[in-house]
């Protein structure tokens, strides 16, 4: 499936073949099962998927980063805005070093189907005793590109956020201040085996799970901190900030389902992004555990 011939010199029309076997790095086969260097670029949804897996570490970075925080100290605002920085230069870094070099845009091979993320599965034995190795990066370079993007942020977090908590986590101890990068990396090397193993699973079901994971995340943090009405979210500054971040969240999910392909058909879906939270402060109040127990009590 993933074999072919790669091209070893051209005269005029006339190209001269290797024989049959694993294609270089930045090719795939075509329908004639000849190599060819890939030439497109990344559609909207790879780069929606791409765009996910940045955002993976730094929405990690953020949670334990005030995970450990807690409210002692004053310098989590700061160490989000490095998180951010870090994984900003990360992905631009990456982008320049990838082919075309020094170009924030890259040329890829289109996925056309689950089976190009796994080509080590495919490998033939054509005597059923000889395996003709044919694994290649058929996806080139949504596969690898991830791993080279996790790399750099791993480096500038071990450049930068070490210097930056020493000096002003001072409202933490000295076995608490670290633990958000320690934490770090426990996640990196996790979400490396992830992309691994998953890459191509992750790459058709990123936008459900987007939407899963912020509607869940938002009715425990919205049941956590206690909110049952608008008045409880302007209480507090931050509750708005994770709001909107779990509003732009459910958008990122939105039109990565829908593509955008139809903006008239498309973009009227973004109005359901408040609907989550709407439909919870709504509510809230008829599930409050304590009510629940109190009429319960009465009736009895």
């Amino acid at each position: 499936l993933y074999c072919g011939r790669t091209v070893l010199s051209v005269n005029g029309s006339v190209e001269t073949y290797g024989d049959c076997g694993v294609c270089p790095r930045g090719q795939r086969t075509d329908e004639n099962k000849i190599c060819r260097e890939c030439m497109g670029s990344p559609d909207h949804y790879d780069w929606l998927y791409l765009g996910f897996m940045a955002l993976l570490p730094l929405v990690l970075h953020w949670f334990f980063i005030e995970w450990y925080s807690g409210k002692k100290s004053s310098s989590a605002l700061l160490q989000h805005a490095t998180a951010l920085l870090e994984c900003s230069i990360a992905a631009i870094v990456t982008l320049l070093i990838s082919d075309p070099v020094g170009s924030l845009r890259i040329r890829s091979c289109r996925v056309k189907k689950l089976s190009d993320w796994y080509t080590m599965l495919y490998n033939p034995s054509p005597d059923y005793i000889t395996t003709v190795h044919c694994t290649h990066e058929a996806v080139y370079p949504l596969y690898t590109i991830v791993f080279i993007y996790y790399a750099f942020c791993l480096v500038l977090m071990m450049l930068l956020r070490p210097l930056l908590v020493k000096k002003i986590a001072c409202g933490l101890g000295k076995s608490d201040r670290f633990r958000s990068i320690y934490a770090a990396l426990y996640f990196f090397p996790i979400l490396t085996v992830l992309q691994a193993v998953g890459g191509g699973l992750l790459y058709y079901a990123f936008p459900y799970i987007i939407l899963v994971l912020s509607l869940v995340t938002l009715a425990v943090y919205m049941s956590a901190s206690e909110v049952e009405s608008f008045k409880d979210l302007l209480v507090r500054k931050k509750r708005l900030v994770v709001l909107f971040s779990h509003w732009l969240l459910h958008a990122y999910g939105i039109i990565s389902i829908s593509k955008l392909d139809k903006l008239e058909q498309d973009l009227p879906l973004l109005a359901l992004v408040p609907a989550p939270a709407l439909f919870y402060l709504m509510t809230a109040k008829y599930t409050e555990p304590s009510r629940i127990l109190s009429e319960g009590g009465i009736g009895h």
